[in-house]
């Protein structure tokens, strides 16, 4: 995989905003990142590696898993599951982006719905590989793909959901662009150049809001793919757009049809503030929406010692713009024949919660699905819109009681918390180290814990560690799901 210099002063009087943002990518030092933002990357490689485990058992990561060993190609990256092979760097990124978005239980961008890590994530383990990167340089490039997501989806807010458009797989590419160029020690011509081939490869319809196609989920292994590609063609020399980002031609005249954008958060105060740390997890398989909504439930639930028996009603005010995600119509809200029916349905989430004390991966098994006294609780889960709300996740939770007492309850985005995370890494993997050693729950969840410490080292994110995770993991194939609606 080349590293190499700068060919071409051609944009060097005017930069542009991807020439700006490219530029700083390539400058940025580990030691130029403040302590704060630095002690959160562990943690996020500690995710996203759980994710891809445990997402590397769906049909859909299988196909994506048996296409790249079919393809073959140079040996440069590692395959979860697969010890001993090695494919192109490109490849092992579909195949992990894939894997790491399709349990929609991963980190968001509250204001542009963008979700970073199963694109950065997969593009930087695969890149690190393939140059053998230091662990600092790793950690270095999470930060710049990080920020340019942020960046790039701040800009447009939500407004590619409201085109159609799935953000994540509109923004991916050019993150994952500077990620790899980070990785591959480019200019920041070069990775200008990277950025502006991976703006063509922008796209990702909602059409799988209708029937439940699996696109959602290769968005983000096809923005961690075209991203490395770029980097690679760029590398040798092959010349991107510099106006991709600005110039009355880029990716919002285009995709926003020609709405005013305010595009003074592509480079403002770049290096300063940093807005790719403000990426919220999940804590729960769900729409992010729904997220604050579950809380809230278990908070009052839990608060009043209340069971489903006991409640007569649950409205939850949520904002306009969620509501049509996760709410309505809600007909098709109510039904739960699919998983992915399951994720992005709010009654079905909370009476999960109410049912279950909470919400794991096997809210989303037909077993669970199936349940009568969670279809019957989930009947009595409402939505009210409130136009007021909408800047963040946040609403508001309103329980009536079957005795008449009314509580209410803020609906809150959840902040950092190791201690969750940590909690679902382990439930994530431990079922695949049962798998791998034939071990019994508890050697399993030894080992799944042995596996945390590994990757939540102090200093610089790990690499090695996960790869040598994700190599070693011998996951299953799952029965496939039935085709209907999923998540933002």
């Amino acid at each position: 995989m080349s590293r190499g210099g700068s060919t071409s002063p051609a944009s060097a009087v005017s930069p542009t905003a991807s020439r700006q943002l490219a530029e700083w990518c390539a400058g940025l030092q580990w030691r130029d990142v403040p302590d704060a933002v630095r002690a959160h990357l562990p943690l996020r490689l500690l995710d996203t590696t759980g994710l891809i485990l445990a997402g590397a058992r769906t049909p859909a990561a299988q196909a994506a898993l048996a296409l790249a060993q079919a393809s073959g190609g140079a040996p440069q990256s590692s395959l979860c599951g697969n010890a001993g092979v090695r494919l192109p760097a490109a490849a092992a990124a579909l195949v992990h982006g894939t894997a790491a978005h399709c349990r929609d239980f991963d980190d968001t961008f509250v204001d542009s719905v963008v979700h970073p890590g199963s694109v950065v994530i997969p593009t930087a383990l695969a890149v690190a590989e393939a140059v053998s990167a230091s662990n600092e340089e790793f950690g270095t490039a999470l930060i710049a793909g990080y920020e340019v997501a942020a960046r790039i989806g701040a800009v447009a807010g939500r407004r590619f959901h409201a085109r159609h458009l799935h953000a994540t797989g509109v923004v991916g590419p050019l993150a994952a662009a500077a990620t790899a160029g980070r990785l591959m020690r480019l200019s920041g011509e070069q990775i200008a150049w990277a950025m502006g081939l991976a703006a063509s490869m922008s796209g990702g319809l909602m059409a799988f809001t209708i029937d439940g196609g699996w696109s959602k989920w290769l968005h983000a292994g096809w923005a961690a793919h075209g991203g490395i590609v770029a980097a690679e063609l760029a590398a040798r020399g092959f010349r991107g757009p510099g106006h991709v980002l600005d110039g009355g031609q880029d990716l919002y005249s285009a995709l926003l049809h020609g709405e005013a954008v305010e595009r003074s958060a592509l480079t403002g105060d770049l290096g300063g503030r940093w807005r790719g740390a403000l990426a919220q997890f999940k804590y729960y398989p769900c729409a992010h929406v729904i997220q604050p909504y579950i809380d809230a439930v278990i908070e009052l639930v839990t608060r009043h010692n209340l069971r489903a028996a006991d409640i007569d009603a649950i409205e939850c005010a949520i904002a306009p713009w969620a509501a049509a995600i996760v709410a309505e119509p809600r007909e098709a809200k109510l039904r739960f024949d699919s998983e992915l029916e399951a994720i992005a349905s709010l009654p079905y989430q909370l009476a999960v919660a109410v049912a279950e004390g909470g919400v794991g991966l096997r809210a989303l098994e037909a077993g669970q699905r199936a349940r009568a006294d969670i279809a019957a609780l989930a009947q009595r889960i409402t939505h009210r819109s409130d136009p007021d709300l909408g800047r963040s996740f946040d609403g508001e939770v309103s329980l009536r009681t079957t005795s008449g007492a009314q509580y209410v309850q803020a609906a809150l985005t959840a902040g950092i918390d190791a201690a969750k995370l940590r909690a679902k890494f382990l439930r994530n993997v431990t079922p695949v180290m049962d798998r791998q050693h034939g071990a019994a729950d508890a050697a399993a969840a030894a080992m799944a814990l042995a596996a945390a410490a590994a990757l939540l080292t102090p200093g610089a994110p790990d690499w090695r560690a996960a790869a040598a995770m994700l190599r070693d993991a011998s996951p299953a194939a799952s029965p496939a799901p039935a085709s209907t609606t999923t998540a933002a």
